[in-house]
């Protein structure tokens, strides 16, 4: 058996005017996350820790801000697509484990339909841990200027 280890990390600032999608599932809030895709720092931090296992470099590299496919995306999609490149390389998911950093909103509620949304794209929802924390009011997280989202991936073959 061989295993891979992989570890993904994304940010977001939060601005009006966009919608808050976490996880997979749009969260009610006065602001959302920007960025090229729908800006869901947790979907793209466990796919940045799932390239990682794979040592192909990093989410940017595969889903580059560059490529128009990839504008206002469901972050999902990109899921599915680094999926299939674990796939293919014969490798099957075997447990991630996340960590969403933000004061407001509060996201411990939305956590079963986080698992249920990011299951439906391919990983099995016995597979994967959300936990929800706050940054106690410090720095850019604390002062609800962004969002943050940390990863572990386990692949094995």
């Amino acid at each position: 058996m061989s295993i891979r280890i992989g570890i993904g990390y994304d940010s977001h600032r939060l601005v009006r005017g966009r919608r808050l999608v976490i996880g997979g599932v749009e969260i009610p809030h006065d602001m959302g996350l920007l960025g090229h895709s729908d800006g869901d720092v947790l979907v793209h931090a466990i796919v940045d820790s799932l390239i990682g296992a794979l040592g192909a470099g990093d989410i940017g590299r595969h889903f580059p801000d560059t490529e128009p496919r990839w504008k206002d995306a469901s972050s999902l999609e990109m899921l599915r697509h680094t999926l299939e490149a674990v796939g293919a390389e014969g490798y099957r998911v075997a447990w991630v484990d996340s960590t969403v950093i933000t004061d407001r909103p509060r996201l411990s509620p939305f956590i079963p339909e986080m698992v249920r949304a990011i299951g439906g794209a391919g990983i099995g929802e016995g597979l994967l841990n959300i936990k929800a924390k706050t940054n106690e009011g410090m720095g850019l997280v604390g002062r609800g200027e962004g969002i943050v989202a940390m990863a572990v991936s386990l692949l094995e073959k």
